[in-house]
Parts: C-alpha cells; sequence; structure tokens
C-alpha cells in the first residue's frame, strides 16, 4: 500500500519545541493570576499549621514583610484570615465587629506600607464564633436574617479599616443585595463585593479549618444547610445570577479542582469575573504528595493551576501563589 503524503495533518509538528509550543499555547499563567490567602495571628499564637506544611499564620510584622515580598514578585491582590484567640470566641461571634480585631489591624498595616496591592478580607462569622459556623444560631438553626444584620456591619468596619474588596463567604440568601446598600449608604459604594457565591459543602475545608483555630463543629453538625450540595451544578448557577443581581463584582468558586465544571460554567454563562479557589484540602494533598515524591511539585502545582486558567477562572487563590509567582519570575 502506498500512503503518499498520509497523513496530511500533524498535529505534533505544533509540539516539537518549547518555542512553537509556547507561541500555540492557548493559555498562560503569570503572576497577576495569583491571590495569596494569608493566616493572620497574633503574638501568642503558634505558627505552625500541621496540616498545610509551608504555610504558616503570620504576626502583623511577618505579614508587612511577606506583602512587601508578595508585590516584589508581581502579585496583585492577598486575602487575609484571621486565627482568633479562643478567648474573643463567642456564639454570636461578636468580635468580628471589634474595629480594632486582627483582621482589621493587619489591614491598617498594610495600607500603612502604600504598596501597589489588592487587600481582600472575609466577610463570615465562622473565624469569630465557638461553634464555627458561618453565622448566628438560634434554636438550632442557623438565623440567615439575623446573620444577615451581623455581615452588614463586619463588612462596613473591614471597609472602614480600608479594604479594597470584601468577600462574603458565608451563603447566607440576600447579603450581597445588603452589604451593597450598607456600604453604599455609609460613604462605601467604591469598595469591591467578591461574593463566593458558589461554595460547596466540601469536605476538602478541614486545614483552613484548623488554621483559623476552629477545626470542629458545633449546635449543627455540619454547613449542609446552607452551602451548596456538591451533586448540584444548576443550583450554583442560580446563586451565581442572584449574587450578580445583588451587585455582585466577581465571583469565587470554592472548591476549585473538584468543580472545575462550575469555573467552566460560570465563566461562559455570566459575563462576570470568575476566580477559583485552590482550597487547603487540595493545598495539602498536593504537598503531602510532593514531600512524598510521587509527584513533581513545580509541574504538578503549576499544572493544577493552568487548569483553572483553561476552565476560565479569571484568577486564582493559591496557598502556593508566592512560591509559584517567584518561580515565574525567574
Amino acid at each position: 500500500m502506498t500512503w503518499g503524503t498520509y497523513p496530511n495533518t500533524r498535529l505534533r509538528r505544533l509540539r516539537q519545541a518549547a518555542w512553537i509550543r509556547d507561541l500555540c499555547a492557548e493559555n498562560d499563567l503569570t503572576p497577576r493570576d495569583l491571590i495569596w490567602p494569608i493566616f493572620v495571628r497574633d503574638e501568642n499564637t503558634p505558627s505552625l499549621i500541621s496540616s498545610m506544611p509551608g504555610v504558616n499564620r503570620l504576626t502583623l510584622e511577618e505579614l508587612t514583610e511577606a506583602v512587601q515580598q508578595a508585590t516584589d514578585v508581581g502579585i496583585p491582590a492577598i486575602a487575609l484570615f484571621p486565627t482568633t484567640p479562643s478567648r474573643l470566641r463567642s456564639p454570636d461571634g461578636s468580635e468580628a465587629l471589634n474595629p480594632n480585631n486582627l483582621i482589621c489591624q493587619a489591614v491598617r498595616a498594610i495600607k500603612s506600607l502604600n504598596l501597589n496591592i489588592g487587600v481582600i478580607t472575609d466577610v463570615a462569622l465562622d473565624p469569630y464564633t465557638d461553634h464555627g459556623h458561618d453565622g448566628i444560631i438560634i434554636n438550632g438553626v442557623l438565623d440567615n436574617d439575623a446573620t444577615i444584620e451581623v455581615l452588614e456591619q463586619q463588612s462596613y468596619i473591614q471597609a472602614q479599616a480600608g479594604a479594597d474588596a470584601l468577600a462574603p463567604s458565608d451563603m447566607m440568601d440576600g447579603r450581597i443585595a445588603a452589604i451593597r446598600d450598607y456600604l453604599d449608604d455609609h460613604g462605601h459604594k467604591d469598595r469591591l463585593l467578591i461574593s463566593y457565591a458558589a461554595k460547596y459543602a466540601s469536605s476538602f475545608y478541614g486545614p483552613f479549618r484548623q488554621a483559623v483555630g476552629n477545626p470542629t463543629l458545633s449546635n449543627l453538625k455540619d454547613k449542609k444547610t446552607y452551602q451548596l450540595n456538591p451533586a448540584n451544578s444548576d443550583e450554583a448557577m442560580r446563586e451565581i445570577a442572584q449574587d450578580i443581581q445583588e451587585g455582585a463584582d466577581m465571583i469565587i468558586v470554592k472548591p476549585g479542582m473538584p468543580y472545575l465544571d462550575i469555573i467552566q460554567r460560570a465563566s461562559t454563562q455570566f459575563n462576570i469575573p470568575t476566580l477559583a479557589y485552590q482550597i487547603s484540602g487540595e493545598y495539602a494533598m498536593l504537598k503531602a504528595a510532593i514531600q512524598n515524591g510521587w509527584l513533581d511539585g513545580d509541574r504538578a502545582i503549576l499544572e493544577s493551576l493552568m487548569g483553572f486558567k483553561r476552565a476560565g477562572a479569571k484568577g486564582i487563590l493559591t496557598y502556593f501563589a508566592f512560591d509559584v509567582a517567584k518561580k515565574l519570575c525567574e
């Protein structure tokens, strides 16, 4: 048999050298795509997070050094999470409304540096409640509307401290509209709202809960009554649509890798910037495999992040942000 010029199309020609692979790449990853989540602590709280090797809780002094380093490698924004001392936790999470709480101090410390980096703060009560839930529990039920009243004030004090973006992660119905109206009425129309519009009741949050100092839940055994069912994707689209209508400027899908389909649907269905959060459990799994020599660390991390870009994410919250940004700058 004479094959002639078969095959006429040889797609491997576009893969035979690095220069052509780079030229034909459909997506790229740069430090500008990365948001660095950072845990903040007081002087009496341990820095080590055993379930997240390589990630530490930072004091305010350590935080300012880290933010300067993040700016140097081109990271555009950081996301702050507090480790609230147990003595300050309460059923209603009242420490969230303290204008001098750990997060507000951290925001002011960063802003005093006059760096060109965005500061994103978490709006939810779980770092401040003694039961570990994202809102106020009344008669055994997480009360949606009572929680929103607190979230409005929490958003306001974070905005007053200088936060550039408020990121409600609580999953209460109607909280975006309520927070937007409250901020607008109190002189903060310019503050971004980045909604955790599609936050799932995931089993991958364990290391995060340890990091913020609230590893176990009480009063309610889980968060399934307010976070999304992992079986559902259409419901996530309804949540996203509602938050956009209520005034969200950007949305976050959390977790990331198990929900690439949600990122892809959201990025194509809605004309709004969509962020992926590569959460603590995803970080811990990759880190464990890398430390055991089962994965090539740099390649595996970069591949995981490229997956988010390919799915349509405009940015990625990842605990690998600083190391990746530094690598990309080499």
